[in-house]
């Protein structure tokens, strides 16, 4: 983990994001959002479709624009995107044409990084989500785990100060989604970055987050963000584990939202 644990990377002040409509009702996506993201820390999202979560994360990572207040990383307002925000989405969006080890470095070859470095640091970022073995394999050869971690290593690559995941695991089977959970706490302590992790599943969110931020839609707003006070490794079958799952549903269903 990070040194300075208490050291805001990304703060986001009265944030709101209004998107048109071409029936002419345009909808507020969200509504005067606050959130501070420490550095190091490993913040999780939840709340149902709709309420505006991969909308923040597209602001964090600079893909749009608030229509109001204002999102600051390392004190530098968000304007576009940039290497030091990395993002992974739920589709793996790798090249069926290049191997796992060329879609790593395909981003570095873009930005013009020499071949023999590029070459070597997309190596080291595959041996980092454990698939240093299959890096001259092609995509269609790869489980939908192994493809989800080419898509985290594609992230790292460029060495990013914070990872921003929309539902990474959702789309692989529970003992997959487990076992990709437990390696991305590992490579978490492993690199020290700040992660920012959207999911619909609060088992989820309880098992990783150091934070819970729940959401509420129509608009998109911060609910209640609770503190994940359980030390780790973290055992699902602790009461512990059972009250603070317990209480996150609580305030998830506060609004009506439906079963996750």
């Amino acid at each position: 983990m990070a040194e300075r644990p208490d050291e805001e990377v990304v703060a986001i002040e009265n944030v709101s994001k209004l998107f048109p409509s071409t029936e002419g009702r345009s909808t507020w996506a969200l509504l005067d959002v606050s959130l501070s993201i420490r550095d190091g820390e490993f913040l999780c999202a939840i709340g149902p479709s709709g309420c505006g979560k991969t909308t923040l994360l597209n602001l964090i990572a600079g893909y749009i624009e608030p229509t109001r207040g204002e999102l600051r990383f390392d004190r530098i307002p968000i304007s576009r995107p940039a290497p030091e925000r990395g993002v992974v989405f739920q589709e793996y969006a790798l090249f069926p044409w290049l191997t796992a080890l060329r879609n790593v470095e395909f981003g570095l070859k873009m930005q013009g990084m020499a071949k023999s470095e590029r070459r070597e640091r997309a190596s080291e970022a595959l041996k980092l989500v454990g698939l240093a073995d299959a890096a001259q394999r092609y995509p269609f050869e790869l489980s939908g785990g192994m493809r989800q971690r080419v898509a985290v290593a594609r992230a790292l690559v460029n060495r990013p100060r914070i990872l921003l995941m929309d539902e990474p695991f959702a789309a692989v089977d529970a003992l997959t989604r487990a076992s990709l959970q437990t390696e991305l706490l590992r490579i978490w302590r492993e690199v020290g970055i700040t992660i920012f992790f959207i999911t619909h599943n609060i088992e989820e969110a309880v098992y990783l987050g150091d934070r819970i931020v729940v959401m509420s839609p129509n608009p998109g707003r911060i609910q209640e963000t609770v503190d994940v006070d359980i030390s780790r490794p973290r055992d699902r079958s602790e009461p512990e584990f059972g009250r603070l799952y317990a209480k996150v549903n609580g305030i998830f269903h506060s609004q009506g939202n439906p079963a996750s």
